[in-house]
């Protein structure tokens, strides 16, 4: 963050909040790209076997999706907020191929959120993420914890 308060705080993310993401359209050449470094299974390199597989045509890597997702959220809330990070990811379903011009879009839900006994000063956060594409069939669910300062606390060994 350069420049500007965060807009987010632990004390924003509420049980409910919904916090929608996206559209993000997936091309060709970056999930032949994406698959070239990282996941070079030919459905992900090639139109032809794509169509072949029981995907049903040139299909991203699941993982490709998550790093899409992770960036739609970061655009969307957490690139605007007072994040720390997150201890993991609870669980990660790919429902359904994400297709070469697709376009992704989702929310994100707070289910649970507490202050930390041993950081007062930080709070966990548990979000659900749904991701769809543009026939609203969905394409990826996520559940993580995530951790935000609190915007009413003083930071640690700061005068009290």
């Amino acid at each position: 963050m350069t420049g500007s308060q965060p807009e987010y705080a632990f004390e924003d993310m509420v049980e409910g909040l919904k916090l929608p993401f996206g559209a993000h359209q997936v091309s060709k050449e970056a999930i032949i790209e994406f698959a070239s470094i990282y996941d070079a299974q030919p459905f992900h390199l090639d139109e032809e076997a794509g169509k072949a597989s029981v995907l049903g045509g040139l299909a991203a890597s699941g993982w490709h999706t998550a790093a899409l997702v992770m960036r739609m959220i970061h655009d969307a809330y957490l690139g605007r907020s007072r994040v720390q990070g997150g201890p993991g990811v609870e669980f990660l379903r790919w429902k359904r191929p994400v297709l070469a011009g697709d376009t992704l879009s989702g929310v994100s839900t707070v289910i649970e959120r507490r202050v930390l006994k041993s950081r007062p000063h930080l709070g966990l956060v548990r979000f659900y993420h749904e991701v769809v594409n543009q026939n609203d069939m969905v394409v990826c669910e996520m559940q993580n914890p995530v951790i935000f300062e609190l915007r009413d606390q003083p930071q640690p060994g700061a005068a009290q």
